[in-house]
């Protein structure tokens, strides 16, 4: 019978496509993933990976076979996670997904709080774009995620935890940062800057943009909010930043001006997301109420 070793070395060739990557990611020597992956042919009597001079792929039958040995995977995580829950105490490392624009801003409190509750539970932190983390839970990859909504994929709870105010930043001397009342009349034609299009955020200012006539300056695209504040305090333009980042950075600087414009009332959801079949799935309604509580707290203050 094939083991569950060698259904996680295929898993990681169909994700890597290359022997080396895929031995590095699986912490296996490549000698040791290549031989184990020849027994599980042998074992199944069908060729699985095209080996090529400078890679590999999948045959058809392998990619199939490597999805169902995911999810099988998926399920054999969880199944010992139930069985940690004997114990009635969240520990070990939880890995944890979240938005770039959003995770710096409010976990550092969050683990703070949940450390204090469960000093045996570590974090290890993955920043990535939501999407892709979306589906990096679902394969497994990732235990829990948080980001905007919508997050999409199979099997997942879905729990939505606090709106987020969106705020429009402009330079110092900008005419609309030194108008005394501003209204949404007053936005049009106004070049805003944002993230790339990958992002959430993206089409939050995207929208925005159409529905007030301003113009999203798409060859200027940050990677980062840090990005986009600099082009802003360059006078490239205005932004729409979230509030938890203002909150964070912008008292630090001052080299952006926060514009209160009569009628503005934007805001994105966030939420957290876990798969439907995960041991702790209880602990992760615990940790996203607690994610919750600390996020209206610090927009309160």
């Amino acid at each position: 019978m094939p083991t569950l070793r060698q259904f996680e070395y295929l898993v990681a060739v169909a994700d890597h496509r290359h022997f080396g990557k895929a031995a590095q990611a699986a912490a296996a020597s490549q000698p040791t993933l290549s031989h184990q992956l020849r027994t599980l042919e042998k074992r199944l009597d069908v060729t699985l990976v095209e080996r090529r001079t400078h890679g590999a792929e999948l045959t058809p039958v392998g990619r199939e076979i490597a999805e169902r040995a995911r999810q099988v995977l998926v399920e054999v995580k969880d199944i010992r996670d139930l069985a940690e829950r004997a114990s009635e105490r969240l520990a070990g490392t939880l890995r944890f997904g979240v938005s770039p624009t959003l995770g710096p801003y409010l976990m550092p409190p969050v683990i703070a709080a949940l450390h204090r509750t469960s000093p045996d539970l570590r974090f290890y932190m993955r920043e990535g774009i939501p999407d892709l983390q979306a589906m990096e839970l679902v394969k497994g990859a990732i235990d829990m995620l948080l980001g905007p909504l919508p997050i999409e994929g199979e099997n997942l709870q879905i729990e939505p935890l606090f709106r987020e105010p969106l705020m429009l930043v402009a330079p110092p001397d900008h005419p609309l940062a030194m108008q005394k009342t501003l209204g949404l009349s007053d936005l049009a034609g106004a070049p805003v800057l944002s993230l790339d299009r990958r992002h959430h955020l993206h089409r939050d200012v995207a929208a925005q943009c159409q529905k007030y006539e301003m113009n999203l300056l798409r060859d200027y695209e940050g990677t980062s909010l840090d990005s986009v504040r600099q082009m802003v305090a360059s006078g490239l333009g205005l932004a729409i930043l979230p509030a938890l980042y203002v909150r964070s950075e912008l008292p630090r600087g001052g080299d952006v001006a926060i514009l209160e414009v009569d009628g503005w009332h934007m805001s994105r959801s966030i939420g957290a997301a876990w798969r439907s079949s995960a041991g702790f799935a209880d602990e992760y309604d615990a940790i996203a109420s607690k994610i919750a509580e600390e996020a209206r707290l610090l927009m309160e203050e």
